[in-house]
């Protein structure tokens, strides 16, 4: 999040937690003096089409249903246009009542992840709702594209779980790994967390490694503006981070993503995935 001309970048559609997002992402795009860009993305979705009628129906018959199943595929790809675009109008005034001027709009046609990737160069920053509008009434569940989307960009995406907040307590769960010291290194740079309390946590057993990492992370964190607070927990990682979470009030985890093998992954199962499933405040996170 140094300072350039890229953009906070938050991708809308109709869900109850896009308002969120666009609240999150214009808090950001505020704290950094940062540009903010509304997206709403179009998926393709394949026309529903006549199967093969023949001996069912007549050609003449079957063909007047395709151009039907045409036209009606053209008005329901306008329509949705027209509420993307009322989508991005309501984001824009939300936007502004929080203080950013100028929002800029854009609207794409495709799959999300392709979008995403195409407009990398461009953000500094991503914020996106944990679940798209096809499973807003389904706690507990990412969205389809979510981890498609974090595996394939190497920009900070801030994924939103829950109505804003403005966070003032952070938690940076540290392991001392590549991607927990870029998340270190975020958090001594960005002036999106100047004057915030940063609880830096790690979980082990190891009570002399433990410390050592500890006191590694909060070194690095002394040239910041941050007030740091160290803790070392002991248990199954994600529910001992999730517990520390809600006992201390924290409103915004950074954290490194996605740090091991896809082999491992499969086998073991996501550490990234497991905290998005069960994290009840938006998680910043970092490749």
């Amino acid at each position: 999040m140094a300072n350039d001309n890229r953009k906070v970048l938050a991708g809308i559609d109709g869900s109850a937690i896009s308002a969120a997002v666009t609240d999150y992402a214009a808090w950001m795009a505020g704290r950094v003096g940062a540009p903010l860009k509304l997206l709403h993305n179009l998926e393709h979705r394949e026309p529903v089409m006549v199967s093969d009628l023949s001996g069912n129906i007549g050609l003449g018959s079957r063909e007047h249903l395709l151009v039907e199943l045409s036209e009606m595929e053209a008005k329901r790809s306008k329509i949705l246009l027209e509420q993307g675009k009322l989508l991005l109008e309501n984001a824009r005034s939300r936007a502004q009542s929080m203080g950013i001027e100028e929002p800029l709009l854009c609207q794409r046609h495709g799959s999300l992840t392709e979008t995403l990737v195409e407009l990398e160069d461009e953000i500094r920053v991503l914020a996106l709702g944990i679940r798209g509008e096809d499973h807003a009434n389904q706690p507990g569940r990412l969205g389809n594209q979510l981890e498609t989307v974090l595996r394939s960009l190497h920009r900070p995406i801030l994924v939103v779980n829950r109505d804003f907040e403005q966070p003032q307590r952070i938690m940076l769960a540290y392991d001392g790994s590549k991607a927990a010291c870029r998340a270190l290194e975020l958090l001594t740079s960005s002036p999106l967390f100047k004057g915030m309390t940063c609880h830096l946590v790690y979980v082990g057993d190891d009570a002399d490694k433990s410390k050592e990492i500890l006191q590694r992370g909060a070194q690095s964190l002394e040239v910041s503006e941050l007030q740091v607070i160290q803790a070392n927990l002991h248990g199954i990682p994600d529910q001992e981070l999730l517990a520390y979470q809600q006992q201390h009030g924290i409103q915004l985890q950074v954290m490194g993503s996605f740090g091991h093998s896809r082999l491992r992954e499969m086998l073991l199962g996501s550490f990234t995935l497991k905290m998005l499933g069960q994290a009840r405040v938006p998680l910043l996170l970092l490749r």
